[in-house]
Formats: structure tokens, C-alpha cells, sequence
């Protein structure tokens, strides 16, 4: 029986994200979304003691759509999740998925030295980790 190789958080990561300030109007953040080809968007840190913010397009739909907000009128800021659950890059993807199921998870930016530098999502984890694991 071979050994299974330990597929971690940064083999699978996209790089693929959009940090934004709070401040933009949902309208620009659908806007950031669709032209980048991203289903979330990470909201910056303010100053150094904050932290980030995360958006969904599910996060929309319920708090903007569904509500029948104006998307032009209402902040990132406003429906936002934050703080959120990060990842580091070295975590084992098995770990990632435990930490998914544990908390409702289904999107985390990856963190390094309190920087982002990726998101992983249970796609990531799924379609690339269990490939690289063989």
C-alpha cells in the first residue's frame, strides 16, 4: 500500500481574488466580481488592528436582492461577514475540509503573515487536492 502524500492549503489555492475597500457600493463589488471571474469578494483591513471582511454572492442575494435594497445605495461594508475564518497556506486540505464542515464554511482566504494571498474553497479542495494526493 503506497503512502498518501500531504496536499496542503497552498498546493490547491487560487490566486484568483479581489480585495476591495468596504466603502464600494454592492452595484461595483457585482461589477468586480464579473469581470474578474470571482464568487467572492475579500473587504480590506482599514489599519493594521482590523481585520478582513468576506462578501458571497449568497451574502447579496439574501441582504440585497432579497430585501430589494438598492445595489447602487448599499456598502460592501454593510452586508459583509467579518471577521471571517482564514486558512494558512500550510494547512493539510483534510484539515480545510473538517474546518468547512465544523463552522458552515464553503470559501476562506488563505493567510500569510496576516497578508492575503489566496482563497480555497471545498472546488479547490476537492477538484485539485484530491488529484495531487495520488
Amino acid at each position: 500500500m503506497s503512502e498518501r502524500r500531504t496536499v496542503r492549503v497552498r498546493d490547491v489555492m487560487t490566486k484568483r481574488f479581489q480585495l476591495v475597500d468596504g466603502l464600494i457600493t454592492v452595484e461595483e463589488g457585482v461589477r468586480i466580481m464579473r469581470l474578474n471571474e470571482v464568487r467572492a469578494l475579500i473587504i480590506d483591513k482599514r489599519h493594521d488592528d482590523d481585520e478582513y471582511g468576506l462578501v458571497l454572492l449568497s451574502d447579496i442575494a439574501k441582504n440585497v436582492l432579497a430585501k430589494n435594497r438598492s445595489p447602487e445605495r448599499v456598502s460592501i461594508y454593510e452586508i459583509m461577514a467579518k471577521p471571517i475564518i482564514c486558512v494558512e497556506p500550510k494547512m493539510d486540505i483534510r484539515y480545510c475540509a473538517r474546518l468547512f464542515e465544523h463552522f458552515g464554511l464553503a470559501i476562506a482566504p488563505v493567510i500569510d503573515d496576516r497578508e492575503v494571498i489566496g482563497v480555497v474553497s471545498y472546488h479547490e479542495i476537492v477538484l485539485n487536492g484530491l488529484m495531487e494526493a495520488d
